[in-house]
């Protein structure tokens, strides 16, 4: 088994001079920072306060899961002969809140790649090719919710 170790910094920036001395004397501002990678600024969902000029954590997660099914299907297409043009997606997270244990929690995301394929690579093996990512992928292999993916093809 081969292990990897993810190590970033969060910093709260949002202290606007008296702490959380109330719910409203703070910003849920914060960066996301690791060694050599452009720092990440975020904050909480505007329905909780946040600034939504932010990244935040609902946000970050969708990508996230975004981000690595497009990495393992562009693998996948390299190494089966689908010679991938452009990919664009965009996901759509389902969150709520109140559940029945009265927490907040995601239920669903969806995947919505649209993606465009060189003329002469096979559209069925490309439309395949993205049930394979999403076995493979890391990080919808490690949420408890159903990610689903609706793309579109495209031949150049």
């Amino acid at each position: 088994m081969k292990e990897h170790q993810y190590e970033v910094q969060v910093t709260w920036t949002g202290n606007k001079g008296n702490g959380t001395s109330s719910y409203t004397a703070y910003t849920r501002d914060f960066n996301v920072e690791a060694p050599s990678k452009a720092t990440l600024a975020g904050s909480a969902d505007p329905a909780f306060r946040g600034d939504p000029q932010r990244w935040n954590p609902e946000d970050m997660l969708v990508a996230s899961l975004s981000a690595c099914h497009k990495l393992w299907y562009l693998h996948l297409c390299a190494v089966n002969g689908v010679n991938v043009l452009a990919y664009v997606d965009r996901p759509i997270g389902r969150m709520v809140e109140g559940d029945t244990h009265g927490k907040g929690r995601f239920t669903h995301v969806l995947l919505r790649p649209q993606v465009t394929i060189s003329t002469g690579s096979d559209r069925e093996v490309a439309l395949r090719l993205h049930k394979d990512a999403h076995l493979e992928c890391f990080v919808a292999n490690s949420v408890n919710f159903p990610v689903e993916c609706a793309a579109v093809m495209t031949v150049a």
